[in-house]
């Protein structure tokens, strides 16, 4: 038994440029975009002038932060399209890419779904996930600081509309761009469950992985009854990679020589992780994920920086050190990370 959606919704939504197309049939706010797919350098600046520049560069069948560019200036666009296709080609087999307006200093939230076979659509609480690396999250928490009561149920309402609209079943994140305004664009959706769900279940009491085995059993979302969710305190996740933070985030493949694991109230590790462990170059450099979780933001960091402590890997460089740095760094503490935390607050990693 497949456990997920249906490979219609799988690909109509993994198409980034197939999902703009449907949310904006269905009243979903989406960033200003080029219809459809650019064929043509020609194209991209045709649509780069109309909107006027900074503009993203993005691989329609993406994921990741591949085949994804940044261009500020006119000079710029050519080289940047073709590099993006090229990384897209490569990733993905597929070369395609869209252009969109570039929403400066954004916060990237998310919301998690659920849709069963009984008519509830359901949106379970939001994720900020703004502080990131070449597109990549390596912090998530929830709810977002930034969101107040009415943009929360306006995104979630917002999410549920994207859900109905592909007639979804399963679990899911609907993606949203957040900006200075409090305006919030349409960004994409997963049809799956992600690294960063435990942030969401922490503060929702919820089982998704449960949830999702019994909408493909064909029962219906046991949670249901629990909407609206108001989240339960706060929880925050941290991606423990192995990685080298004071040398530019650079793989750091080896053996485990020593494992000591956090634990304690409001803790929660998920790894494969034993000493002796070998860490492979090739795959995703992912190896643990710490979530904390507190009665308020407060207390979560709190707990964050006493887990991060006590959290010992021996024998490869990880991130811990960098989320040590985050943990203490004021920008964040005021829960005003917007996705070039790093580059503004860190730019010494880079």
């Amino acid at each position: 038994m497949f456990i997920g959606p249906s490979a219609e919704c799988i690909e109509r939504m993994g198409d980034k440029a197939s999902a703009r197309e449907t949310m904006m049939a269905c009243t979903v706010p989406t960033v200003p975009g080029s219809d459809g797919i650019c064929e043509t350098v020609e194209e991209a600046s045709a649509f780069a002038e109309r909107v006027g520049y900074p503009v993203l560069i993005k691989a329609t069948a993406g994921g990741g932060g591949k085949g994804m560019r940044e261009v500020h200036e006119p000079a710029d666009l050519e080289s940047q399209f073709k590099a993006a296709r090229a990384e897209a080609e490569a990733a993905f087999g597929n070369g395609g890419v869209y252009l969109e307006k570039l929403v400066l200093r954004p916060r990237h939230v998310e919301v998690q779904v659920l849709a069963d076979d009984f008519g509830n659509y359901i949106s379970l609480c939001e994720r900020d996930c703004s502080i990131q690396r070449r597109h990549q999250k390596l912090l998530e928490e929830a709810p977002s600081p930034a969101l107040n009561d009415e943009i929360r149920r306006a995104m979630g309402v917002a999410a549920v509309k994207a859900m109905r609209a592909v007639e979804y079943r399963n679990a899911g994140t609907v993606e949203f761009l957040l900006d200075e305004s409090g305006s919030f664009y349409f960004m994409e959706m997963n049809t799956r469950v992600q690294v960063e769900h435990p942030v969401t279940e922490m503060v929702t009491d919820t089982d998704i992985i449960k949830e999702q085995i019994r909408i493909a059993a064909g029962e219906p979302i046991s949670a249901a009854d629990r909407v609206p969710f108001k989240p339960i305190g706060h929880a925050i996740e941290m991606r423990i990679n192995a990685e080298d933070p004071d040398h530019g985030f650079r793989p750091c493949p080896g053996t485990i020589t020593k494992l000591r694991l956090p634990g304690g109230p409001g803790v929660r590790v998920e790894t494969y992780l034993q000493e002796g462990s070998r860490i492979s170059p090739y795959y995703d450099s992912l190896v643990a994920k710490l979530v904390c979780h507190g009665q308020d933001r407060e207390e979560a960091i709190a707990r964050a920086k006493r887990a991060l402590d006590e959290f010992v890997i021996e024998g490869i460089a990880t991130t811990i050190p960098f989320h040590k740095r985050v943990m203490d760094d004021q920008v964040f503490v005021d829960g005003e990370a917007t996705t070039d935390f790093i580059e503004t607050q860190m730019g010494d990693l880079l």
